[in-house]
């Protein structure tokens, strides 16, 4: 595997791979890896492309009171993880490589900023379309891999691919949970164990509102309801939102006629979680 933190290096190997004929496949990261991160790697290996994956701590993302100093980091565990996995390329550039400037162009994701995630964390959105963006150029992929527990972010990336005509296809990868059902995050951590088994709350909560959908519930007023009263009841988890959303553009539902996405966020201390559930509902004849 080979590793590097300078832009014109990676910009070297890819013209190389690309003169042989390989296509090149992007796992973005902002490392700490797990299982998860994991999962999006052997997918893009089962492409036979090159893979390659970048490890960055995203600024431009985080809010001024957000977690930032606090993100979990540990770049030699990753890389280990990495080259075990057969990834071909680690790209792990500093702040100072990707910000040599101040920042005064941005990518801007319009409405998909305003809703779910965006609305409490202004401008976070923002910052990920344009790291996004800047990846894309930097390593030219033909494919990039994104995981769907982050699926407004996967939504928003695929929207800014289709609407910037950049030549990439977007690959969603499902969630991937631990045994006992939680979506695995690399802000688990900081979960204490009590806080921890609370948090299951969520992938219930999540799998009780997809049942009385499938059992004929079509109003979304009354799943946010359930999904509400569950984890109150159920937890000390601090709700910021729990929404359903058009699975496919993430638009308002009130009678829910197709796939919807079942979306929330709940605070377990100074641990914020984020988890969904898609469900497929067949129009009603």
């Amino acid at each position: 595997m080979r590793r590097t933190s300078h832009i014109a290096q990676l910009r070297e190997i890819i013209v190389s791979e690309k003169k042989q004929g390989r296509k090149i496949a992007l796992v973005p990261t902002m490392g700490f890896l797990h299982r998860g991160h994991l999962a999006l790697i052997e997918q893009a290996k089962k492409t036979g492309a090159f893979v390659v994956v970048s490890i960055f701590v995203n600024p431009l993302q985080f809010g001024p009171n957000e977690d930032l100093s606090r993100y979990p980091r540990d770049l030699e565990r990753d890389a280990r993880l990495v080259e075990e996995a057969g990834v071909d390329a680690l790209f792990y550039p500093t702040v100072e490589e990707m910000y040599p400037r101040p920042m005064v162009t941005f990518v801007e994701v319009g409405e998909l900023d305003t809703m779910l995630c965006g609305a409490t964390r202004p401008g976070h959105f923002r910052g990920v379309a344009t790291v996004v963006s800047k990846l894309f150029h930097i390593v030219q992929p033909d494919m990039a891999f994104f995981g769907q527990k982050d699926y407004q972010q996967y939504l928003i990336i695929e929207r800014m691919v289709r609407d910037l005509n950049f030549p990439i296809e977007i690959c969603p990868v499902p969630i991937v949970r631990e045994e006992d059902g939680l979506a695995m995050s690399s802000r688990n951590i900081f979960l204490t164990s009590e806080q921890r088994q609370e948090a299951l709350i969520l992938s219930k909560s999540l799998k009780e509102a997809e049942i009385s959908i499938l059992s004929g519930q079509r109003s979304a007023e009354e799943i946010e309801r359930q999904l509400r009263e569950k984890i109150t009841l159920g937890s000390h988890g601090m709700i910021d939102y729990v929404e359903v959303r058009d699975a496919n553009d993430l638009s308002e539902v009130t009678d829910i006629k197709g796939p919807v996405l079942l979306a929330l966020a709940v605070k377990f201390g100074t641990t914020r979680l984020i988890d969904n559930k898609v469900v497929e509902v067949e129009h009603d004849v």
